[in-house]
């Protein structure tokens, strides 16, 4: 499903994050990235959508080398195939809940019954009304992620999922997560510096200056 081959990114400066870095993920597969700040975790996810050029190296998903693509067919391939979860969620303010969670169905031409769906199950019942300056900053977070779900993407991105979210609205919150990658039999990456967060993934993985490796136990 994705392949990413000798992957190198350096940061003006001189500071090289990801050198030489080759991992595959099966279809249907669910990791956790687990590491050190500023080794690159956010960077990789970056990088496989598009937002950012490696230096160096092929991106394949679903066969198609993303890092070859130009900005218009990045674009149209993420919008198709991915699903973004980002630290900072990137709702637009002039828009209703509704409309945010709505709009990945209204760029590929799908029925937008979906979105208040989402909503419910993220938590935020008879909210589809209701404009991002309503909310708290774990309800934009939610929003984020059902927005991420809702189109049901190839694979699927999450940097920091719940780092916003209380304890028990986290273990909701992915939870769904799980359940949409498992029922609709995508491939995600959760970017994450929470253990309880990565169990909840199929394997976890060290991200560090010699690549991708397993980690040692579920337990970090």
């Amino acid at each position: 499903m994705l392949e990413l081959r000798n992957l190198s990114k350096e940061y003006p400066g001189g500071r090289r994050v990801l050198n030489g870095l080759s991992y595959t993920l099966g279809a249907g597969e669910y990791v956790a990235v687990m590491g050190e700040s500023g080794v690159g975790k956010s960077t990789l996810l970056n990088l496989i959508a598009g937002l950012d050029a490696p230096d160096s190296g092929d991106i394949l998903i679903d066969g198609v080398n993303v890092a070859t693509l130009n900005d218009d067919a990045a674009t149209r391939f993420r919008r198709e195939k991915l699903g973004f979860i980002f630290q900072a969620f990137h709702i637009l303010p002039h828009l209703s809940l509704e409309k945010n969670v709505a709009l990945p169905l209204l760029l590929n031409g799908l029925p937008m019954g979906r979105a208040t769906e989402l909503l419910d199950a993220v938590g935020l019942h008879g909210r589809a009304q209701d404009f991002p300056r309503q909310l708290s900053g774990g309800e934009l977070q939610r929003v984020a992620i059902a927005r991420a779900l809702v189109h049901r993407p190839r694979l699927i991105l999450a940097d920091e999922p719940t780092g916003n979210l209380d304890p028990d609205t986290a273990h909701e919150v992915l939870q769904l997560l799980r359940n949409e990658i498992k029922s609709n039999g995508a491939s995600a990456i959760l970017v994450t510096h929470s253990h309880a967060a990565a169990a909840t993934a199929d394997r976890i993985l060290i991200l560090s200056k010699q690549g991708l490796h397993p980690a040692e136990d579920k337990a970090g």
